[in-house]
């Protein structure tokens, strides 16, 4: 038994000093290798178990289910999707830009065959039903993120039905989704006309790219109105971050400094940063309000180098995701030269905390919260699971990673 144990421990210590001497391209490359792994492109049957390749292949009356949530058409694997696309670009490796086009196309093969199947009970629930999200667009989260992967992807693979399906979400978030008075998106959803940090996100990571890819300034400057408004509403002046949400009926701000509803911000202000035009009026405000948020974010910093799921609860566990997110803002921002160099050692020690004990040997990353909705007890937050190479990080993770390469390249 001694020997069964030292035998462990040392292979345990082997692979995190194999995560520790790691190049970040060699992290990055086995996060996304074992994205690669998992399929994709199939379907599993509920009762038997059995693959299949295409909604074709499925017995009528066999009900069926993705075969790996990577396979699900959610805002998440969107991040997914954008980000194999940078990675590849980055890396001249084609096989993580073709992950996202066969994603995107697997969804547009079969999404029609369960639209004619939902249940009526689930018709008002459609996130729960395969495909649900691609057909029927109901809140940000449903084609913001979705959306703007597939932006990214029509210049590989520009079909018609992809326009149409882009053109659709541009006239949802522009026109259909719920706005207060002055133009900011709100949800109706769990409480009335709640502004959600999340929307930041759901909304500019589309808007930022629709702008590049119309040349329709209208774009950007509505997605320039969402961060400076959303921000305005959710920033705690006192503690030098964001609240998750603010209930306009109530008019005031929830309970949570949530770190990934943080993290929505300042990963959209950078994102949007670097494709708006240089001479936009807004954007000069929108580094003031990004360097804003680092500064602030940087008094929350463990001394281990992570951020915790509530930002201003150390009792809180460390949270991967919105680690993640804050450095990707800072190393975006420095590589673009919106802040001063000596932001660098936050990013630095953030970016090393995930590789030495997030990022497993095999490629898995750790100690990512699930996805979150709002509450007005901490309890919910302090008690929400992690999940197993959750995939709300694995986007993230990768972005985070593209960036700090850029950084180290810039520092030679």
């Amino acid at each position: 038994m001694k020997k069964t144990l030292l035998t462990l421990c040392a292979t345990a210590f082997a692979g995190m000093a194999f995560a520790q001497n790691d190049s970040d391209e060699a992290m990055l490359r086995r996060v996304a290798d074992n994205i690669l792994k998992q399929p994709v492109t199939q379907f599993v049957g509920v009762k038997d178990g059995k693959t299949y390749n295409s909604t074709a292949e499925i017995p009528e009356g066999t009900v069926v289910g993705f075969a790996t949530p990577l396979s699900e058409w959610h805002y998440s694997n969107g991040v997914i999707n954008m980000a194999m696309v940078e990675l590849g670009e980055l890396l001249k490796e084609p096989k993580y830009i073709d992950y996202a086009k066969n994603h995107i196309a697997f969804g547009f093969a079969n999404y029609e065959y369960f639209k004619k199947r939902i249940p009526e009970d689930l018709k008002e629930k459609h996130w729960r039903w395969p495909f649900g999200q691609l057909w029927h667009f109901k809140e940000l989260d449903d084609c913001g993120s979705m959306g703007a992967s597939v932006i990214d992807i029509y210049k590989y693979a520009p079909k018609p039905e992809y326009k149409t399906y882009i053109e659709m979400a541009a006239n949802h978030i522009t026109k259909g989704q719920d706005r207060l008075p002055d133009g900011t998106l709100c949800r109706k959803t769990p409480r009335k006309m709640t502004v959600w940090a999340d929307d930041v996100y759901m909304s500019v990571s589309f808007l930022s790219r629709m702008g590049k890819f119309t040349g329709d300034v209208k774009y950007f400057d509505d997605a320039a109105k969402q961060i400076l408004q959303i921000s305005d509403l959710l920033w705690d002046p006192t503690k030098q971050i964001y609240y998750h949400c603010y209930y306009t009926d109530l008019k005031r701000n929830g309970v949570a400094y949530w770190g990934r509803a943080n993290g929505w911000i300042a990963v959209s202000t950078a994102q949007l940063l670097e494709l708006m035009p240089a001479n936009h009026p807004k954007r000069a405000q929108l580094i003031k309000y990004l360097e804003r948020q680092i500064v602030g974010l940087s008094r929350y910093q463990d001394a281990n180098g992570m951020w915790h799921q509530l930002l201003d609860k150390p009792d809180s566990y460390a949270e991967s995701s919105a680690t993640a997110m804050f450095v990707y803002a800072i190393a975006k921002a420095l590589n673009n030269n919106w802040i001063d160099p000596t932001y660098k050692s936050i990013a630095m020690a953030g970016w090393n905390a995930l590789k030495k004990n997030q990022i497993t040997a095999d490629g898995k990353f750790s100690n990512v919260c699930v996805g979150t909705g709002i509450s007005d007890d901490l309890v919910f937050y302090y008690t929400r699971p992690v999940g197993d190479n959750e995939k709300h990080g694995l986007g993230l993770v990768l972005h985070t990673g593209i960036e700090m390469m850029k950084l180290s390249r810039k520092a030679k």
